[in-house]
C-alpha cells in the first residue's frame, strides 16, 4: 500500500521494521514467554481504569504480539501500523473478532481525537524524528483520564559508566549494519545474536544460579529468553536506521509536554516502561 509520508516518520525504519516483523511474526515464540514478556511491560499497566468494554489502541503494533493479550481484556482494539507488519499481525489475530487494523502512520491514522479509553506504544516512539510530538499525538487521541503506556529506549542512566561505553562501542555497529540489504542484514544480527546475546546471556543465568547479582551484567535481560527472542531483539537493535535514547528525566519532561500527568516508571527492565494519564486540558 502506497502512504503519504508525515513530517514525523522515518520511512527506511518503516521499512526496516516492515522486513523485521515478516521475518519475526512471534508464532514460534512460546507461549509461556510471550506471556512472561507481556507481563514485564505491562506490568504498571492500571486495568481498573479501563471502562467496561473499553476501546484503545496499539500504536506501532508490529506483528501483533501484545495485542493478542489486550484484545480480549477490552472491547476494541485499534491495531496501527505503517508497515507492512500491518498484515503480519492481521494473519496472527484473525480469530479476534474486536480487533480492527490500520496500515496507517501515527499522525494520520482515522481515529478521533478524545476517543479513546486507553492506548501504548511499545518500543515504537523512540524510532520517530520528534518523540515529542509523537507522544503528543497519542495522547490527544485518548479522553481525558485515559490512560497511555509507553516504552522507550532508555540512555543507561541507571547504569554504570562503564555500560555506556559499551553501548557506544556496540552502536557503532549499528550505524554499519543498519544500511545493509534485508539479507545481509538478517544474517549479521543472527551472527550476533548467536556469539554475543546467547553466551552473555547464557553466563548471565549461570552466575544467577550461584546466588550472585546480575542486574548490571550485558544482555543478562535475555537469561531466560530463547534463542528466537535473542535473534528478534539483535535485528531490532542494529537493524534499525532511527534510534534514539533517554534518560527517565528526558522521558519525564517529554511526557508533561505532551499533555500526561501522574506518571509511574516500571521498577524493572526493560527501561522505559512509563504509564500516564492524559490531564482534563492539554496545553498548547
Amino acid at each position: 500500500m502506497s502512504m503519504k509520508k508525515t513530517d514525523n516518520s522515518d520511512l527506511d525504519s518503516v521499512k526496516s521494521f516492515g522486513d523485521e516483523w515478516k521475518r519475526f511474526d512471534q508464532q514460534r515464540m512460546s507461549l509461556a514467554e510471550t506471556e512472561r514478556l507481556f507481563s514485564n511491560y505491562f506490568d504498571i499497566f492500571p486495568w481498573h481504569l479501563l471502562p467496561p468494554d473499553a476501546e484503545g489502541f496499539d500504536m506501532g503494533c508490529g506483528s501483533g504480539r501484545w495485542a493478542r493479550f489486550v484484545a480480549p481484556r477490552v472491547g476494541l482494539l485499534h491495531c496501527i501500523d505503517p508497515s507492512a507488519a500491518i498484515e503480519v499481525a492481521r494473519d496472527g489475530l484473525k480469530g479476534k473478532s474486536n480487533v480492527q487494523f490500520h496500515n496507517l502512520f501515527l499522525e494520520n491514522c482515522g481515529l478521533p481525537t478524545s476517543s479513546q479509553d486507553f492506548g501504548y506504544s511499545l518500543g515504537v516512539l523512540h524510532h520517530v524524528p520528534n518523540t515529542t510530538k509523537a507522544i503528543r499525538s497519542c495522547v490527544e487521541l485518548l479522553k481525558p483520564g485515559a490512560p497511555l503506556l509507553l516504552y522507550l529506549y532508555y540512555a543507561f542512566d541507571n547504569r554504570p559508566k562503564w555500560f555506556q561505553i559499551l553501548w557506544r562501542l556496540s552502536n557503532l555497529g549499528r550505524l554499519v549494519i543498519h544500511k545493509l540489504r534485508p539479507g545481509p542484514k538478517q544474517l549479521i544480527t543472527d551472527l550476533i545474536a548467536l556469539f554475543i546475546y546467547l553466551p552473555l546471556a547464557r553466563m548471565s543465568k549461570l552466575i544467577e544460579s550461584l546466588g550472585l547479582d546480575v542486574d548490571s551484567f550485558p544482555l543478562s535481560y535475555y537469561r531466560n529468553c530463547s534463542f528466537f527472542t535473542m535473534r528478534t531483539d539483535s535485528r531490532d537493535r542494529f537493524g534499525t536506521p532511527l534510534e534514539q535514547r533517554f534518560t527517565r528525566i528526558q522521558i519525564i519532561k517529554m511526557c508533561e509536554k505532551a499533555g500526561l500527568e501522574k506518571l509511574r516508571f516500571s521498577s524493572k527492565a526493560p527501561y522505559w516502561c512509563v504509564i500516564g494519564i492524559r490531564a482534563e486540558q492539554i496545553d498548547d
